[in-house]
């Protein structure tokens, strides 16, 4: 499975403001709002990383070689939204592109990750697939369009990570300072997704 990103998010998690707040920055002093904006995105994509989630609500692809061998296919990152369905193309080895009907499978979002299932009698298309990524599903996930939707402990292990980033800018050695490492993964490892396979 290979995710390409379709559409970013407009927005981060923790917003300036918040970092500023949470560093003891004024919020007039806008001498390192570049630089805190450099690490407000650094530590949101090194906790989605850890999570192998995305955060806010971004459309991605999903490219497969072949349909599984059970009945789901389940998709990367979790937080799977249904505002618009997960649009599966698939491409024959002539290079004929077919959009799958949406009547032949279901949409399970209660699963994290989220899951296409097939419908009830209903089997996965039959034609001679094309030799590189024939599949492709479209998606949605996210928590939602702002940080208000995201998890309050992701948001203060974020904040946690760019006073890491903030107050250490070179080398760490370690047992000479105090990082927040640990409690950052304590408040992280609830909200982490295993593995993502295809079933």
């Amino acid at each position: 499975m290979n995710p390409v990103l379709k559409t970013a998010p407009t927005k981060y998690p923790v917003e300036l403001k918040e970092v500023k707040e949470h560093l003891n920055i004024t919020i007039g002093w806008t001498e390192d709002d570049t630089y805190l904006k450099t690490l407000n995105k650094t530590a949101t994509k090194k906790v989605e990383q850890y999570l192998r989630r995305r955060l806010i609500t971004q459309t991605w692809y999903a490219y497969y070689d072949s349909w599984p061998k059970g009945d789901a296919i389940i998709l990367p990152f979790g937080q799977l939204q249904t505002g618009t369905a997960p649009i599966v193309i698939y491409t024959e080895t002539d290079g004929t592109a077919n959009t799958w009907s949406t009547d032949d499978y279901n949409v399970d979002i209660v699963s994290d990750p989220g899951r296409i299932v097939l419908e009830y009698g209903y089997n996965w298309p039959t034609e001679a697939l094309h030799p590189q990524n024939p599949i492709q599903i479209e998606f949605v996930c996210g928590y939602g369009t702002s940080g208000a939707d995201v998890e309050d402990m992701i948001k203060h292990a974020i904040k946690l990570c760019i006073e890491d980033l903030y107050n250490n800018r070179g080398d760490i050695v370690i047992g000479t300072i105090t990082t927040n490492m640990k409690i950052t993964g304590d408040l992280l490892m609830p909200y982490r997704l295993h593995d993502v396979v295809t079933e």
